[in-house]
């Protein structure tokens, strides 16, 4: 059995019982680490693969009896996922395969990363949405093409990657920069993107850049741009409160909050009701440090007024005809941008509506599927046979 064929989850604080903990696909040598320390109802172990033995935190009850012996344990954690599920631990967060950390030099520190598959397969490049980070794809990647190789960024002021230098704000275009940046580092000549949300903008604007770079887009909740307001005084107003409220941040130079890990989380849910508890647990794992007063959010509390980057639709369509046989866009039925929920009086969504159910549809695969804003986090199988579909296809339209 080889690291591949592991599920881990990957922990947070212990206090909480969200430790590093992993399951077995099938049947594999498990050794019990006496000398390692391991909080209550925990036991400090190491899987032995072909890749040689990864040291692991598996919780007692569900999976190893506490034991001091030497030699590979009797009983292996072999049931398989199905079972695991079917006694109700829902909760309980697994990623398949091994990933590694990466960190990308930047002038003001370095873009934080991580990737999953052979370094050798096909590259794509994952983007996570607004005050988000890498670990929004935790849950989908392992159920994607596995002869693929995905990294999952965190953008500069996001999960582990560095804040910008002071004074900075946080301009849309930056994002992209971001991106252009690592693929550089990467030495990635031609790759695919994916991204949700913002991260969907951002991809857009970098295909919309780089098109020779990119041989295909997927857009999850997001439309590959952001619409210009139609009132020109909304959109001044915007601007002005986002240079005011950089200087009073910068004025206020307050100590970031720390919350109870409890605390923590309510705060996240409360502010993304599309999150489930255990999506809101998986972003906080890389969303958070612990400090002897508590968890304090890592995001830079200046990308909450970042200046972003508006279009028309006029330009909007002239984009899209640029990618027009490479994109897949999902959007959930209970989402932020189902056409049926938006503002038909609009001029902009009429006309992006009447386009995309015209001369765009043949060009663009848009595909509604049920779940929320975050459902390639909350549930990742309702899209991950949509988006596999796209990314094997081998013509120029993937076909779903």
């Amino acid at each position: 059995m080889d690291a591949a064929s592991l599920f881990q989850k990957l922990s947070f604080w212990s206090r909480t019982g969200a430790c590093l903990t992993a399951a077995s696909w099938g049947n594999s040598a498990w050794f019990p680490l006496a000398r390692s320390p391991a909080p209550s109802g925990w036991v400090a172990a190491a899987a032995e693969t072909q890749r040689g033995r990864f040291p692991l935190l598996c919780r007692e009850s569900l999976f190893l009896p506490r034991s001091t012996s030497s030699g590979p344990l009797t009983r292996s954690l072999g049931p398989t996922l199905s079972t695991w599920l079917s006694r109700g631990i829902t909760c309980e967060h697994f990623i398949l395969g091994m990933f590694s950390e990466l960190k990308f030099p930047v002038p003001w520190g370095h873009v934080a990363a991580k990737a999953w598959g052979p370094s050798e397969g096909h590259p794509v490049l994952c983007l996570h949405g607004w005050l988000d980070n890498a670990n929004t794809f935790d849950k989908l990647i392992p159920l994607l093409p596995r002869d693929y190789y995905y990294v999952a960024m965190d953008f500069s002021g996001h999960g582990w990657s560095s804040h910008r230098p002071a004074g900075s704000s946080y301009h849309f275009l930056d994002y992209v920069s971001d991106v252009r940046r690592v693929v550089a580092a990467l030495q990635w000549r031609r790759f695919t993107l994916m991204g949700h949300s913002m991260g969907g903008s951002v991809a857009g604007m970098f295909c919309f850049l780089y098109p020779e770079m990119v041989d295909k887009l997927i857009l999850l909740e997001n439309l590959g741009f952001l619409l210009a307001p139609e009132d020109t005084e909304a959109w001044l107003k915007s601007k002005r409160i986002m240079i005011d409220r950089l200087l009073s941040l910068e004025a206020k130079q307050q100590t970031p909050k720390a919350r109870s890990p409890e605390a923590a989380l309510q705060r996240l849910l409360e502010a993304n009701r599309h999150l489930t508890a255990e999506g809101g647990a998986i972003l906080l794992q890389r969303g958070a440090t612990e400090t002897p007063a508590g968890l304090v959010y890592n995001r830079d509390m200046r990308a909450r007024t970042q200046n972003q980057e508006f279009f028309t639709v006029e330009q909007c369509l002239k984009l899209l005809w640029k990618i027009q046989d490479r994109v897949l866009i999902i959007l959930a039925r209970d989402g932020l941008l189902v056409p049926r929920k938006l503002d038909r009086s609009s001029h902009y969504v009429k006309a992006l509506q009447e386009a995309f159910e015209s001369t765009l549809k043949e060009h663009i695969q848009l595909v509604e599927v049920p779940g929320t804003h975050f459902v390639h986090l909350n549930e990742p199988e309702v899209v991950s046979g949509i988006i596999s579909n796209f990314l094997t296809a081998q013509n120029a339209r993937a076909r779903l």
